[in-house]
């Protein structure tokens, strides 16, 4: 079974960004060398997009990145405000707290602009991709659909989400598993990204925690 293109009929711009970029929200405690970001969101500070309307909200929560997505057919995001030029590997853990599983939650890597970005797509009901924004048009790089996928565990649960982004080969893996795999080279840097999508039913309700960008 595959699930449809994920075409967006509306996509909300998170219109206020910080006045300037914030600091880093802490070094790897292991002192790594290879960690370039983390955030376990429990600093209400760390620079994130804070934003609520009667569309959805995007806003730290419980030491947590909450994203909720109260109208349908919308996708959400917030990001830090940082700048990464290098490849790299995003991880984090993503927990649907409430809402239906037909909906779409994931990774950005190398945003540009509100226009153009990728994509690294989970949904609750078990269906894994990865998609780019270009020009403010969508598209499915994984393949023609989204493909069901054992690695993602479904319904109100957390799974973790890896993105890496190293050249023109873009790979999702979720639990440990790759899910996803697709190659293109439009954008080669820029900042990170966690978004939440939904489609006929609203609601979706997102925590995000643990985040970590690091070299791959």
């Amino acid at each position: 079974m595959n699930k449809k293109l994920i075409l967006p009929l509306a996509i909300l711009v998170l219109a206020t960004l910080a006045c300037t970029l914030p600091s880093l929200p802490g070094a790897d405690p292991d002192g790594d060398p290879n960690t370039l970001f983390t955030d376990d969101f429990s600093d209400t500070g760390s620079g994130w997009d804070v934003y609520s309307d009667s569309s959805g909200s995007v806003d730290y929560a419980g030491d947590g990145y909450r994203i909720l997505v109260t109208a349908t057919d919308l996708l959400l995001w917030g990001n830090p405000y940082q700048d990464f030029q290098n490849d790299l590997r995003i991880a984090v853990d993503a927990t649907k707290s409430g809402g239906p599983d037909d909906n779409a939650l994931g990774v950005i890597c190398r945003y540009q602009d509100v226009d153009n970005f990728y994509l690294f797509i989970i949904s609750s009901d078990g269906y894994a991709g990865i998609a780019m924004y270009k020009n403010n048009e969508f598209s499915l790089l994984s393949g023609e659909f989204m493909d069901l996928s054992d690695a993602v565990n479904q319904g109100a649960t957390t799974n973790h989400i890896e993105a890496t982004c190293i050249g023109s080969t873009l790979t999702l893996l979720v639990n440990g598993t790759q899910a996803a795999t697709a190659t293109d080279a439009s954008f080669s840097g820029g900042d990170v990204g966690l978004f939440a999508k939904s489609f006929s039913e609203g609601n979706v309700d997102i925590l995000f925690d643990n985040l970590v960008v690091s070299k791959p």
